[in-house]
Formats: structure tokens, C-alpha cells, sequence
């Protein structure tokens, strides 16, 4: 939503992986919404990221823009609030490109929960399913 939590975990995350996975992808992240534009990441989220390897250095965060919907082949959602969002702003011949990105974890959970107003647990919570996200649709890449 706002591009400082799940968002930047989530390009972290699949960067890192897919560097370590031989693939060259532009991975970039984006929130539905410009509340928090030009702020890093969550400290929490960064923290919890960093203890993992994650480099969030270089990030800041961002509202998507008419240009992602043509400019990147895949646009992934960490919910269904998200998506949605997305849809309304998306072009009709880009809304293919729409999905959720647990989509490709293949673990019964369908959306990212939002770890803003909780705990550091949820911080790690977001870590673990982004992984398994990130190895999902990395072995379809590879496929």
C-alpha cells in the first residue's frame, strides 16, 4: 500500500533470489498508494530483512505510475485490497499482467498480512511467505 513493509521485503527478497537463481530480472517496488513517497523502508522491516541478508540500501519508496502497467511484465499484490487497487488503475491490456504474489507460493495462503501495526513476529512472518513466493515463481521462470 504504502511501499515501506511487504513491498520493499518483497523486492529484497525476489532481487536476491534471483541473482543467486542466475536470472537477470528488473525487480522493482511500488505502492497503490504516495503516502509515504521518497521514505525508506520500515526500520522493522528493513531490520528483520538485513538479519536475513536482505539489502534494502538503495530503496525509497514510491506510488506506482501509469508507466509500471507497460513497463514491467508482472505486477504482483501483497492482498486482495491491493489488487483491486491495481485493477482500477490498470489499463485493460496490462490486466493480465495483475496477480497476487502468494499466487505463486503454493501454500494455501492467498494474501501478505500487512505487519504496519504489529509486532516484530510479523515482520518475520512477511519474510517467510515472501520467500516461499519468491522460490515459486522463480522455479516457474526456470521452467
Amino acid at each position: 500500500m504504502g511501499n515501506i513493509c511487504r513491498s520493499p521485503t518483497a523486492e529484497a527478497v525476489f532481487r536476491q533470489r534471483s541473482l543467486r537463481a542466475g536470472l537477470e530480472l528488473e525487480i522493482d517496488s511500488a505502492g497503490t498508494i504516495g503516502y509515504h513517497q521518497g521514505e525508506r523502508p520500515d526500520p522493522r522491516a528493513e531490520a528483520a530483512g538485513n538479519l536475513r541478508g536482505y539489502d534494502f540500501a538503495q530503496m525509497r519508496a514510491r506510488q506506482v505510475v501509469g508507466d509500471d502497467f507497460e513497463r514491467f511484465d508482472l505486477i504482483l499484490a501483497a492482498d486482495k485490497q491491493n489488487l483491486s487497487d491495481l485493477h482500477l488503475r490498470c489499463p485493460g491490456e496490462h490486466k493480465h499482467k495483475l496477480k497476487l504474489v502468494m499466487a505463486y507460493a503454493n501454500n494455501g495462503v492467498s494474501e501478505v498480512p500487512d505487519p504496519y501495526y504489529g509486532g516484530e513476529s510479523g515482520f518475520e512472518q512477511v519474510l517467510d511467505l515472501l520467500e516461499q513466493a519468491a522460490d515459486g515463481l522463480i522455479a516457474e521462470l526456470q521452467r
